[in-house]
């Protein structure tokens, strides 16, 4: 899998909302929140195009970026690296961390039960 860095995966979710884009619209999405200047978001552009993340056409004077990587299958395998790097591989310490510490909400309970009954069906 490729790997991005934090400011990469910014602009690859950035175009992920919507997909082709030029270089303006991906800059006007990710102006609402960065203080990026244009230079370093099309900068980032060329970086993911050379990773293998994106791809381009030329049409005219702009480049129309699409994602090469699905994000759905990025995040879950970011996530599985993340598990497997801080806590060897196992899911229950992580989430009982965040219950320890109160920061699962009773949206985040019921979803967690709804993952674990739906597993426990499949498994029969």
């Amino acid at each position: 899998m490729i790997e991005l860095s934090k400011a990469e995966f910014e602009v690859l979710d950035a175009l992920w909302i919507s997909y082709p884009a030029n270089a303006s619209q991906i800059i006007e999405r990710l102006s609402d929140d960065k203080q990026w200047h244009e230079k370093t978001i099309k900068t980032l552009l060329g970086r993911l195009v050379k990773k293998g993340a994106l791809s381009f056409e030329k049409e005219g004077r702009q480049y129309i970026y699409t994602p090469c990587i699905n994000r759905t299958d990025y995040t879950q395998k970011e996530s599985q690296n993340f598990i497997e790097r801080f806590f060897s591989g196992r899911i229950a310490p992580l989430v009982s961390g965040f219950a320890k510490s109160e920061k699962l909400s009773q949206q985040d309970i019921n979803e967690l039960k709804k993952v674990i009954d739906d597993w426990e069906k499949n498994q029969k």
